[in-house]
């Protein structure tokens, strides 16, 4: 049994060990990176965006009536930003209220660079997929110059770092929740947003009250290596963690089955005790041959 348990074990250990060289741990530019919960504060309505039609438009022309959730990110984003997208297309989905008609969705880009044409695909990409028409006047993509984004980005929080080197950001996963007048109500990090909450918090911040910090558990895009100047995937440090635990779980059992077999076991009468799983074994493999 311990010889079958060997080789996932060793895989496990491979998983586990440490980063290498070009995968080493965090510098000073991670720290730089987080999503802060600036809880009651005002966005800056009057910064200038682009939307999805290439129109030029303030911040504030999305407010109204209807709370917001805001997402910040970049559409070129290898990986997170359209997790996150993905997984607030399936909540909407399972929602009884619709985007438009009861709440709005303003995503916008942190990237100076990209375009409304950009923004213009993956907005009829998503509205594909949430599939209900009301969607196209409630959810914005917006494209924007660096002096709006840095506004908004500073607003709420949303703290990232951009390699020039790579064209790729360094960013946290999460949305916020914001109030019809521009206040920000409350966050949600990770990928993942249930539909009892998300309704919970539109309606709470469609009255205008401002939620309670959340526990901070940010899931980031990339985590930067000061010593090779690459960025790697912090998902792969998750992989590790899990990996370590259950390694030593198993190292665990391995440990304590290798103590049992070492342990002298015997019978009243000095005579050594078989092995009752053992015996329990045979007797299965002589029922088997006797039933064949």
């Amino acid at each position: 049994m311990i010889a079958r348990g060997l080789p996932i074990f060793l895989v496990l250990v491979a998983l586990s060990a440490p980063p290498s060289r070009g995968q080493g741990t965090p510098g000073q530019t991670v720290s730089k990176v987080g999503f802060d919960q600036n809880l009651g504060t005002q966005l800056p309505l009057g910064a200038r965006f682009v939307d999805d039609n290439g129109r030029e438009i303030a911040l504030g022309e999305l407010f109204g009536d209807k709370p917001v959730v805001l997402v910040p990110g970049y559409y070129g984003c290898p990986l997170l930003c359209s997790q996150v997208l993905n997984g607030l297309t399936r909540t909407f989905r399972g929602m009884t209220e619709t985007a438009g008609k009861d709440f709005v969705v303003v995503a916008y880009s942190i990237n100076p660079r990209e375009k409304p044409e950009l923004a213009a695909r993956k907005k009829a990409n998503y509205l594909e997929r949430y599939g209900r028409t009301e969607g196209a006047s409630g959810w914005h993509f917006l494209t924007g110059p660096q002096t709006s984004i840095d506004a908004v980005s500073q607003a709420i929080g949303f703290r990232y770092v951009y390699d020039p080197a790579k064209d790729v950001y360094s960013h946290a996963a999460g949305i916020v929740f914001v109030t019809p007048d521009g206040r920000l109500s409350r966050y949600y990090y990770g990928l993942d947003y249930p539909v009892r909450d998300v309704e919970h918090e539109l309606a709470e911040s469609r009255k205008g009250r401002i939620g309670t910090p959340l526990r901070r558990l940010l899931l980031l895009c990339y985590d930067y290596d000061e010593a090779t100047g690459k960025y790697t995937l912090s998902i792969l440090r998750v992989l590790r963690l899990s990996a370590s635990l259950t390694a030593v779980s198993l190292l665990g059992y391995v440990g304590l089955m290798l103590w049992r077999d070492r342990r002298p076991s015997t019978h009243p009468d000095g005579n050594h005790a078989s092995d009752p799983l053992e015996d329990g074994a045979d007797r299965d493999d002589s029922e088997t041959d006797l039933m064949a």
